[in-house]
């Protein structure tokens, strides 16, 4: 068996776990689930396939006896998974959990806010990339309009939860909205967070044409506030943060394009049929759904998952280039979880 902590060939630990719980969205948005590939004849997995609450709380415990301290639940659309607060409350009874956070697009949070937050639940990560009515509904390939998912904030911040923004931002589609955005989550002291355009699946069209920088939106920033950078809290934090210096309210950057941060990556991906995945830009994973529907005991399924680690070599982001991202086949994000 792995001598723990478990590291990889780059001598980074294991400390994050996000758990994908389906691969169902009600939004159609082009960087994820473009409806021209999703659309309403397309088949998801039937819930057979899907790790029930109960394998997910097994494998939990076996991440974290490993060196995992963070659980993020993601999908698809994790609210789309029913009895989701079930299962918070059974990851928050696994020791070793320091933290559990969710990312969803916040539609139908006005429905789960308080179940979630009474099961245990305190930080959400809610996806919003414009706050022009037409350009949003555009973007999430449904129509719904931004001042829903300002409500649902604004419910979920009433019921006791931390919240992110997240923008994905796209040039010549959604930059426009940088400033907007801004204005608005800093007057609440919100964090925002705006993240690169990735090359995440293959469905995307992305291109680094179309990629916005953390450098050009920082500059954008800095002609309208005076930031000032934040420490990281932890090894492994992905954000790159800043403060206004005339308020507590924070902005971030996901700059997995124009500054890779895969030396210091402690993630791991469990997809919702239980593929384990050691990089966001994979090109396949390891089934542990066969293995824990084997009679394999605890051990067995703790050295595989180990084994998987150990030898984990990724660094995609730094080695990206135009005919990488064009050649390579990559899993989808509504798939392995954002």
């Amino acid at each position: 068996m792995t001598d723990y902590p478990l590291q990889d060939q780059l001598r980074r630990p294991i400390r994050d776990l996000r758990i994908s719980v389906t691969d169902k969205c009600n939004f159609r948005c082009s960087y994820c689930m473009p409806k021209e590939v999703f659309g309403d004849e397309y088949v998801f997995l039937p819930k057979q396939d899907l790790l029930s609450f109960e394998e997910i709380h097994r494998l939990t415990k076996l991440f974290v006896s490993l060196g995992v301290k963070k659980i993020r639940l993601t999908g698809g659309e994790p609210l789309m998974r029913r009895g989701l607060p079930e299962l918070v409350e059974k990851i928050l009874s696994v020791d070793g959990v320091e933290d559990i956070g969710l990312t969803t697009n916040g539609v139908l949070l006005g429905q789960q806010a308080q179940p979630l937050y009474n099961a245990g639940l305190r930080r959400l990560n809610i996806s919003l990339d414009a706050l022009d009515p037409e350009l949003f509904g555009k973007l999430n390939g449904r129509g719904v309009s931004p001042l829903h998912i300002l409500k649902q904030i604004d419910h979920a911040i009433e019921v006791g939860f931390e919240i992110k923004v997240n923008m994905v931002v796209q040039k010549g589609v959604n930059d426009c909205e940088i400033l907007p955005m801004a204005a608005y989550f800093k007057e609440r002291g919100i964090t925002l967070r705006f993240i690169e355009f990735m090359d995440v699946g293959n469905d995307n069209g992305w291109s680094f044409k179309k990629v916005v920088t953390k450098k050009e939106i920082h500059e954008r920033l800095l002609s309208v506030y005076d930031l000032e950078p934040v420490d990281k809290d932890y090894f492994g934090e992905v954000a790159k943060r800043y403060r206004y210096k005339d308020s507590h309210a924070q902005v971030g950057f996901i700059t997995s394009v124009s500054e890779s941060f895969c030396s210091s990556c402690t993630r791991a991906r469990l997809s919702s049929d239980g593929k384990f995945y050691t990089c966001l830009f994979a090109t396949e994973g390891f089934d542990l759904r066969k293995l824990l529907r084997s009679d394999l005991d605890d051990e067995e399924l703790l050295d595989a998952i180990s084994s998987v680690w150990v030898q984990r070599t990724d660094r995609y982001s730094d080695e990206r280039t135009e005919q990488t991202s064009r050649s390579r086949k990559k899993i989808g994000m509504s798939y392995i979880g954002g």
